[in-house]
């Protein structure tokens, strides 16, 4: 093969790779409900790192980094319910938490995931906006009209010298 086929090979595939890494940028990896949505239901290690660099492969940079995490806008769907947004905790907290923002309301939610996945989210109190909480230790909770899901965990010590 000649360098000049060579040199356009190389060009061509070049190009191809960053058409590919654009496509699946804009595309819902069929991996989100399993990794996300089982973070989300604490089935899964909470590594904001893990999930920092999962989401921005997926979706691209954070849309902003505030309140202790970084923000991601998509449009996708967990348990057949709306998700407009995920955040994922920095290291500036105690805690490392994954969260979405669900176009439903908490109930309706927590109704979904029964459904699909069979963890029940039990409200603790009997207030008008209760927090929804699972055995695994997932919480839902009022945000807007709207259901704020997390997983939260502290984050784990350090080996010992």
């Amino acid at each position: 093969m000649s360098v000049g086929r060579v040199r356009i090979a190389a060009v061509l595939g070049l190009a191809l790779a960053c058409a590919c890494s654009w496509a699946g940028a804009a595309a819902l990896p069929s991996t989100f409900e399993p990794t996300v949505g089982g973070a989300l239901l604490c089935r899964s290690q909470l590594d904001n790192a893990y999930f920092h660099a999962y989401l921005s492969t997926a979706f691209g940079p954070p849309y902003k980094h505030e309140q202790g995490a970084y923000w991601f806008k998509l449009d996708a769907t967990l348990w057949g319910k709306p998700v407009q947004e995920v955040m994922v905790s920095d290291d500036t907290g105690e805690l490392v938490f994954v969260a979405a923002v669900a176009d439903s309301k908490p109930d309706e939610l927590a109704e979904a995931i029964r459904t699909s996945a069979g963890i029940r989210h039990r409200a603790v109190d009997a207030s008008p906006y209760p927090l929804r909480v699972s055995n695994p230790g997932s919480v839902i909770a009022y945000q807007n009209n709207k259901s704020k899901i997390y997983c939260a965990r502290y984050k784990p010590l350090p080996p010992a010298p």
